[in-house]
């Protein structure tokens, strides 16, 4: 996903998430707090070093993390389907924005995207965003502008093992 200026991590299982997470925030200078979908509120960010609330984003949250309901390879787009589990702000308002990606939900393309949201959902979920990379414009003088309508940046951490299931 180099085109869409995002940058990637590859982790083994999602008990590496936090650590990976936290990896990235100190190289990159920021800040050791965030926010997270609640789905991600089971993981131990406490350990990594990060202070992580599962709630959705607010106007002075700096870094938000989500799942996400697929990627598409082609682009390296990410799809997000919201939900109160998943609410749209965690990845729209924070500067930063971290996404989870399990390496079994990445498709080829868009239209795969769509066939999976349509076997998979009953009826489309209230909101559906893809996100290609941090959020850029370039009305002004044809300049392109980065974090113009959302995030700055974008680091997707994709986890290789299945999710774990409850038993």
């Amino acid at each position: 996903s180099e085109q869409s200026s995002s940058t990637v991590d590859v982790v083994a299982s999602e008990a590496d998430v936090p650590a990976a997470v936290a990896r990235y925030l100190s190289a990159m200078r920021l800040s050791a707090s965030a926010v997270a979908w609640p789905a991600l509120a089971g993981l131990d960010w406490e350990a990594a070093g990060l202070a992580v609330e599962a709630r959705g984003a607010r106007d002075a949250d700096l870094v938000g993390i989500t799942g996400c309901f697929c990627a598409v390879a082609e682009t390296g787009t990410l799809m997000l389907c919201s939900s109160p589990e998943s609410p749209a702000a965690t990845s729209l308002l924070p500067e930063t924005h971290i996404a989870v990606v399990h390496a079994g939900r990445i498709v080829a393309g868009m239209e795969e995207a769509w066939m999976l949201a349509r076997s998979e959902f009953g009826a489309l979920p209230r909101a559906v965003n893809f996100i290609s990379g941090p959020s850029r414009t370039g009305d002004i003088e044809q300049t392109i502008v980065l974090g113009a309508h959302g995030p700055y940046r974008v680091h997707i951490v994709v986890v290789h093992s299945q999710p774990q299931t409850d038993s």
